[in-house]
């Protein structure tokens, strides 16, 4: 089996003081498990960096290649980084660790912390200073830098449901294969490029693990503005967090796995379409759930209120989910093969603004009814009249995201006003309308919080709900079609008709 090939990055800057000592400081018996290269990039040094590290090449100082450039152009601390990352990956390393060039994180320290790679049992690993206690204080750490340090760290563990002993560490180890997985080059250059491909680890579902590793700080100069630093962690980890909650859209954090119909889970638990639907649909009805999502809607009304149940979705049925029938199919490609008139209630809940022509969708609809006025549609939608929108309008900000109202897979916003007008200009007739309030226990860990929030959104919804609406809930009924009334006229004419005869031939008797 081959060895797994290892690149050391060095990223330096004006480093000539110490370069050399890094560099061999490297641990040679690295050379034993890995097929290792050292890549040294001089982020355009003002100083002798760059020919202090080709000295070290020149005279073999390390028993495997030493690659030593230089930018042009300085790149920053991310930007530099990116560079690093891109070689590896366009060489075809395994792993890649990161060190800087002034030396102050430990060389010796690389065997340890590739090992988990290595045995597969993390994506990145990270060197901490702060797992062994007391540990950073001792190495020289600034306390304004340690203090720093914890406040930010506990607040992205927060913020990210995480559990990172630190957040700034720059010494670590990727595997290639997990930086593949993520658009690092989206990221900043700046000093938390650190900090954004964490969240993206995190995002993309990827194994970081920590060990601790030994505190230094000598003499070097510390580049890095410490409150913009934090402002701009701040910033990152805000974005990530409203992204998750459906709120903003931002590439760079567009990396969880793809879901497909996963992501539309059932939302029975608290005030949603889902629990709207389970309340208005009676016991014995038949359903055709039409983007049922999974089937999770459905099946609880088969084992709530005994209902029968036709599912029709473009993705196959959730595990374990049963209903009565299930069509696989996608709803832009026409009404699916059902007769919907032989159902007492059509479920179109969080389905209308997936489709690429709604208008024509619900003509397909009505045509389906057009001999079924007693039919009760209940639909849903989201509200893009919400007031987080209107306040992001108000900024500048129009994001879409992967969930919530601007949502990526939205192809039709809707109002109120537009979708009651949607419906009726469809040949329906609006029974009710109902203002759905935010999905708070999604957002929110804490249960009493969610609890309150909800509420106070009831109440918000019933003063204004155009406004603090997040979701719009109706129940419709088709108007008796043409075909419908003319069966109907004919129907009714013959009955007069032989009750006229009846009576003219009785008086001739």
């Amino acid at each position: 089996m081959p060895r797994p090939r290892l690149l050391i990055l060095i990223v330096a800057y004006n480093a000539e003081k110490t370069i050399s000592q890094v560099l061999a400081r490297v641990p040679h018996q690295l050379a034993a498990e890995y097929d290792v290269e050292v890549l040294v990039l001089d982020d355009s040094s003002q100083d002798r960096t760059f020919e202090e590290s080709q000295v070290a090449r020149r005279e073999g100082a390390l028993p495997f290649p030493l690659h030593v450039l230089f930018n042009p152009v300085n790149q920053g601390y991310g930007g530099n980084q990116k560079l690093g990352y891109h070689f590896a990956i366009e060489r075809g390393f395994d792993f890649v660790a990161l060190v800087h060039g002034d030396g102050q994180y430990a060389p010796e320290c690389l065997p340890d912390l590739v090992r988990p790679l290595q045995e597969g049992r993390a994506d990145a690993v990270f060197g901490s200073r702060m797992l062994e206690k007391g540990g950073a204080r001792r190495g020289g750490m600034p306390l304004y830098k340690f203090v720093g340090n914890r406040i930010l760290s506990w607040f992205q563990n927060r913020m990210l449901a995480a559990s990172l002993s630190e957040f700034h560490s720059g010494y670590r180890v990727y595997s290639v294969a997990a930086l593949k997985k993520v658009p690092f080059e989206l990221n900043t250059n700046d000093f938390h490029f650190d900090t954004e491909i964490i969240v993206q680890f995190m995002l993309a579902g990827l194994r970081i693990a920590e060990l601790p590793i030994p505190t230094y700080y000598g003499d070097e100069i510390c580049r890095v503005n410490g409150l913009k630093y934090a402002w701009d962690v701040t910033k990152a980890v805000v974005v990530a967090r409203t992204q998750q909650l459906g709120l903003l859209y931002d590439r760079r954090f567009d990396c969880t796995p793809a879901e497909g119909n996963a992501q539309y889970e059932p939302k029975l638990d608290y005030v949603s379409p889902h629990s709207e639907a389970l309340a208005v649909v009676p016991a014995g009805a038949r359903v055709l759930d039409l983007g049922c999502a999974g089937g999770y809607v459905g099946a609880m009304m088969r084992r709530m209120r005994g209902c029968t149940v036709t599912g029709v979705d473009k993705f196959p049925l959730g595990p374990g989910v049963e209903l009565d029938r299930f069509v696989l199919h996608d709803l832009n490609d026409g009404f699916p093969p059902v007769n919907a008139g032989d159902y007492d209630h059509v479920l179109l809940l969080d389905v209308i603004e997936h489709l690429a022509s709604p208008e024509r969708f619900v003509e397909q609809l009505r045509q389906a009814l057009k001999f079924a006025p007693d039919t009760r549609v209940i639909v849903s939608t989201a509200n893009i009249g919400f007031m987080i929108n209107r306040l992001m309008l108000l900024f500048g900000q129009f994001n879409y995201g992967k969930r919530g109202i601007l949502d990526l897979t939205h192809t039709r916003l809707f109002t109120f006003d537009s979708f009651r007008r949607l419906f009726e200009q469809g040949g329906f007739r609006v029974a009710a309308t109902r203002g759905i309030p935010g999905p708070f226990p999604l957002a929110i860990r804490n249960r009493a919080l969610s609890r309150f929030v909800m509420r106070l959104n009831q109440w918000l919804i019933a003063a204004a709900p155009g406004l603090f609406s997040y979701q719009i809930f109706l129940v419709v009924e088709p108007l008796p079609s043409l075909e419908y009334l003319l069966d109907k006229a004919h129907q009714q004419s013959a009955i007069r008709g032989d009750a006229e005869e009846r009576r003219v031939s009785g008086s001739r008797r």
